[in-house]
């Protein structure tokens, strides 16, 4: 079955020849498979006469047309209508207040019109055509357990928290109603589209957002994606966006897209679990944070996405390209989404702009390892993300003379899609006085992770650990005092099937320097603009460090 194209109106508000006039001409271009109206149809003070021309097939609906009840109760012709003939007019299909339907072109729309009735503590609506809907009607829908489509009048609530688009626009809390129980909704069925009312004239349209949850995933399975878009009112004097068109696309997504997030509904999805979202560069990568049992692991996989879908690839033409300040030959340097520091954290040594730094090798591989890369080209990645490592320590001594050292970590799956080193300065006495190693040992044993092996062949080793999953950590300072580089490398082994939390590393860096409230990278995204102008203060300071130059 071809993928349908879908069309969708904001608020129409009784507009109905305007509307469907504008639709015609778009509809003979591109081919529709269907039409969405999200929002009220028509409106309280309606035009009788525009009702009657509907009704009577006078006004032209080029492809099938659906909608809910919005804001305003169904006019008592349409629902008379409804009840005799089911069919409104031609190409227009009315879903019901809360349905489950799968139309004839085989999108599968789940529906709850209407504003909450917090009244009604229990039970479902009795009727279908009044602008209300109770906390029971929504419940009643969590078992539909699937949706291409989930169409409601109001927003869910929190659907603002993680989004920077949100943050640009001033939305720190709903612009009108919103509801907990759609919120649980959207969170257990997992729409990949899903359509709110807007309730002013504005355009409200969110981040792509993964869930938290991979219970049952391997690392390439395919995510749950939802896209949330709040229309503006059709025709409206804002001129703010008020129709959106798109092709229903159900290939497998095996890594988000750019700027996509964490679900805002995480807490309410996961209450009671002791999980956490990945801390991963730029977005979400392999959904390694789970806990692997034999049977999942003698499953078969999908194959992982390749580097036109990788986030850390420059070939996908959806990669960050902002965020990278240097572009070596066999790897390059970016700045970290979501970062643990901020423009402020060491800002009187010397650093005015967040220093949590991303280092990954050009070539597409999960590890740096000959086991997944060719000998040759893992020794050339290596060499070239270790100079990286070794002047982006230089840059951050001398900017704050000497006052911070540096952490870098490499967490090595051979599941995983895309190997990088993360890196963060650290206040050079905690390296002196052994507190960083101190640290990470402490979170270890807390973890019950692997134990902890010295390297001795300290940081200028090309060498790799013999086998491909191992957790890595270099903990590097300038002792000014006694004129000496202090610090060391340590490994942690890992099994190919053991649960190593990708949270780990930032936890105890958070905990050192008392970032505890930027724990979560999701809670601390920048705009595109901080995230630009923080890049450019950072290409300034590594200018005379730059070896590619």
């Amino acid at each position: 079955m071809a993928s349908p194209k879908i069309f969708v109106f904001g608020s129409l508000n009784g507009q109905l020849q305007a509307a469907f006039a504008k639709l015609t001409p778009l509809h003979k271009k591109n081919n529709f498979s269907l039409a969405i109206v999200a929002g009220n149809f028509f409106s309280d003070a309606q035009d009788d006469d525009e009702v009657e021309a509907l009704l009577a097939g006078r006004i032209e609906v080029p492809v099938p047309t659906y909608f809910t009840v919005g804001t305003t109760a169904l006019p008592a012709r349409v629902v008379e209508k409804i009840e005799k003939d089911e069919e409104i007019a031609p190409n227009v299909h009315y879903l019901g207040k809360r349905s489950v339907t799968k139309t004839s072109e085989g999108v599968r729309i789940v529906t709850l019109g209407g504003l909450l009735d917090d009244s009604i503590v229990a039970g479902q609506s009795k009727e279908q055509y009044l602008p209300y809907h109770t906390v029971g009607d929504a419940k009643s829908l969590v078992g539909a357990n699937k949706a291409d489509v989930l169409l409601t009048t109001i927003w869910p609530s929190e659907i603002w928290i993680n989004s920077a688009k949100a943050k640009e626009m001033g939305i720190t809390s709903a612009t009108g109603p919103s509801s907990t129980s759609i919120a649980e909704l959207c969170g257990r069925i997992k729409p990949r589209y899903h359509f709110a009312m807007s309730p002013t004239d504005m355009c409200f349209e969110r981040e792509p957002f993964f869930p938290d949850s991979t219970d049952g995933q391997e690392e390439t399975q395919a995510i749950s994606l939802t896209r949330f878009i709040s229309l503006a009112p059709f025709s409206n004097p804002a001129k703010a966006k008020a129709i959106f068109a798109f092709t229903l696309n159900r290939e497998a997504i095996l890594t988000p897209p750019a700027g996509s997030t964490l679900t805002p509904f995480a807490k309410s999805e996961n209450a009671g679990k002791k999980r956490s979202a990945e801390d991963a560069g730029f977005s979400r990568f392999a959904t390694d944070h789970h806990r692997h049992d034999r049977r999942r692991r003698h499953r078969e996989r999908s194959p992982p996405p390749g580097p036109d879908r990788c986030f850390f690839c420059l070939s996908n033409p959806n990669f960050l390209a902002h965020m990278v300040f240097s572009v070596g030959n066999e790897a390059f340097a970016a700045t970290a989404k979501g970062p643990l520091t901020s423009g402020e954290t060491f800002k009187e040594q010397g650093l005015d702009f967040p220093a949590h730094l991303i280092v990954t090798p050009i070539a597409h591989s999960p590890t740096l390892s000959p086991a997944t890369m060719s000998g040759d080209d893992a020794a050339k990645a290596f060499a070239e993300m270790n100079r990286y490592r070794e002047v982006l320590q230089g840059m951050i001594a001398s900017k704050s003379n000497k006052k911070l050292g540096a952490v870098t970590w490499e967490i090595s799956r051979a599941r995983n899609i895309h190997v990088h080193w993360q890196m963060l300065p650290v206040p050079a006495d905690m390296v002196s006085k052994g507190l960083v190693e101190a640290g990470f040992r402490v979170l270890a044993e807390d973890l019950k992770l692997p134990a902890f092996e010295s390297n001795a062949k300290e940081f200028t080793t090309a060498d790799q650990v013999d086998n491909a999953d191992y957790f890595r950590l270099w903990i590097w300072a300038e002792d000014d005092v006694n004129d000496r580089v202090v610090g060391q490398t340590l490994v942690m082994k890992l099994s190919d099937d053991a649960y190593f939390d990708l949270q780990y590393p930032r936890k105890v860096m958070a905990k050192l320097l008392g970032l505890e409230e930027r724990l979560r990278w999701q809670d601390v995204v920048q705009t595109e603009a901080e995230e630009t102008a923080d890049v450019e203060a950072l290409k300034v300071a590594f200018k005379a460090w730059d070896f590619t130059q």
